[in-house]
């Protein structure tokens, strides 16, 4: 018998080192405290050299189109250092994650301590195929885009619950869940509150060229929901047929065996919380479906869009989770009192602590970034760049997602990229024959795979976080490597799905 030990796939060994890599890197409020320090230094540098760039750019007053020139701001001059000193707490409080997690976490938290989320999760088990529920997370992942950043605070430490329920490993489980809120975060079956602002921003953009042209919020709809079938179908197969058999057997603790079923203080408490759930979901219709309800817009009466629903989406969450988790702590009998209610969201807040200090780190550095402009000239001479070289369209249409992926790193976030992107390539595709939902369309395609391996995403520290609560060594290498393949394969199986749809010249939207 052979005592020579199996050797890992290349693609494993590939992705431990990149892990290991990754693991090098310091604590990421260490590594954005650094950033700052480079961004200070490189702001300056690119100053005295006076770097700058010319593009057009729509006034967002006149919606007209204006040729400006934007140069790199230094840091170090006297009105950077006055920004430095005096934009600290505006940083801090303006910086929307923040916001959103303690607003959430506060029902989310009541849901969780009461035992209703862990109850959901064992009865999802119960009744779901062991093979549907990566699908099932993936898909859930995909329509929590709807709810603006919700699906980072519920669904991904959801997805590790249920895996570990069902004695796989917890952290495939928050892959899955990640890559269907981040890296399909362009797709959906429905249609979001920011499809409609990505279609004004693009009307803008077609306006300077052809002011009879225009198209809506629905332009990519019939192209968001193929893709949402197929990214779901890919991040699946990632997740059970790479990531998982990387990450091996769980070594934590394993989830006692008196939990594998329902009790019938559980079942009760489900009941309790389906009732509550249904009285909730009652009072929303009552505020939102007659014609005059005070959560549609009051001047156009739409709900979708523009509207005080779409505006109360994580203010809504947390009430539908904190009704739920006390109606299910009282059938339970897990929570019997307001002093126990409000002491589970006290601990819920206590636990944020370590987050909010990293977010206070990023948010500053995001604004010193912004200050510099780094990013806008950096953003343009990478277009500049492609619209100078004499491509044809597939290959125009090819480079420009290139540079949209590239341009994702330094800046995540879908609608500034869009803002600088749009007045370049809208108008330029629209001369050589493309039309604009195509256009739209790709930058969906560019915009979303990176977001899962991007360190400067802001939510990215959070998913860290989630993942260190199951493996104490994990860190931004383990997420990286672990969420890179999601990258690529969505990534390519995106792009497949955009050439064939653009080549077949199917419509993008109704």
């Amino acid at each position: 018998m052979s005592n020579d030990v199996e050797s890992p796939p290349a693609g494993n060994r590939m992705l431990d080192a990149i892990e290991r890599l990754g693991n090098r890197v310091p604590h990421p409020a260490v590594l954005f405290l650094l950033m700052i320090v480079f961004v200070i230094g490189l702001s300056h540098l690119l100053n005295l050299g006076r770097v700058s760039a010319s593009y057009e750019r729509i006034n967002v007053e006149t919606h007209e189109a204006e040729r400006v020139t934007t140069a790199v701001r230094s840091l170090l001059s006297a009105e950077g250092i006055r920004f430095i000193f005096t934009s600290v707490v505006p940083n801090f409080i303006n910086f929307g994650p923040v916001g959103i997690i303690l607003v959430a976490m506060i029902g989310i938290g009541l849901a969780e301590r009461s035992g209703l989320i862990t109850a959901l999760i064992r009865k999802t088990v119960e009744v779901a195929p062991r093979s549907a529920i990566t699908a099932i997370i993936v898909t859930l992942g995909v329509l929590s885009s709807i709810a603006s950043d919700a699906g980072y605070l519920v669904l991904i430490p959801l997805g590790a619950i249920a895996f570990h329920s069902l004695k796989r490993h917890p952290l495939a489980g928050l892959a899955a869940a990640f890559a269907g809120v981040a890296a399909a975060f362009g797709a959906n079956f429905l249609v979001k509150p920011i499809d409609g602002i990505l279609a004004e921003m693009t009307n803008d953009a077609i306006h300077a060229v052809d002011p009879t042209l225009s198209i809506d919020m629905t332009s990519n709809f019939y192209f968001g929901a193929a893709s949402s079938i197929v990214l779901i179908v890919v991040c699946t197969i990632v997740s059970d047929w790479v990531v998982e058999p990387r990450l091996g057997a769980y070594g934590g603790e394993a989830p006692p065996a008196e939990n594998v079923k329902m009790s019938s203080t559980e079942s009760r408490g489900l009941v309790w919380a389906g009732v509550a759930l249904v009285a909730y979901l009652a009072l929303i219709a009552y505020l939102t479906l007659p014609q005059h309800a005070p959560l549609r817009n009051p001047e156009t009466g739409m709900l979708v869009g523009n509207s005080p629903l779409m505006d109360s989406l994580v203010f809504l969450i947390m009430l539908a989770f904190g009704v739920t988790g006390l109606a299910y702590g009282w059938g339970a009998n897990t929570i019997r009192s307001a002093d126990a209610a409000i002491d589970a969201m006290t601990k819920t807040l206590a636990d944020l602590a370590g987050l909010l200090l990293l977010f206070f780190v990023i948010s500053q550095f995001v604004a010193y970034f912004n200050f510099s402009n780094i990013g806008t000239v950096l953003a343009v001479n990478l277009a500049d760049l492609l619209k100078d070289a004499d491509l044809n369209n597939v290959t125009l249409l090819l480079a420009f997602l290139v540079i949209g992926v590239l341009m994702s790193i330094p800046v995540p976030n879908i609608l500034p990229k869009w803002a600088i992107l749009a007045p370049v390539f809208v108008p330029l595709f629209l001369k050589l024959g493309i039309e604009p939902e195509a256009v739209l369309a790709a930058y969906r395609v560019s915009d979303s795979p990176p977001n899962v391996i991007n360190p400067l995403l802001p939510h990215f520290a959070l998913v860290v976080g989630f993942a260190q609560r199951w493996q104490k060594s994990a860190g931004v290498g383990t997420v990286v490597a672990m969420m890179l393949p999601y990258t690529a394969a969505t990534f390519i199986a995106w792009t497949a799905l955009f050439f064939a749809w653009y080549l077949c010249g199917l419509p993008f939207g109704p």
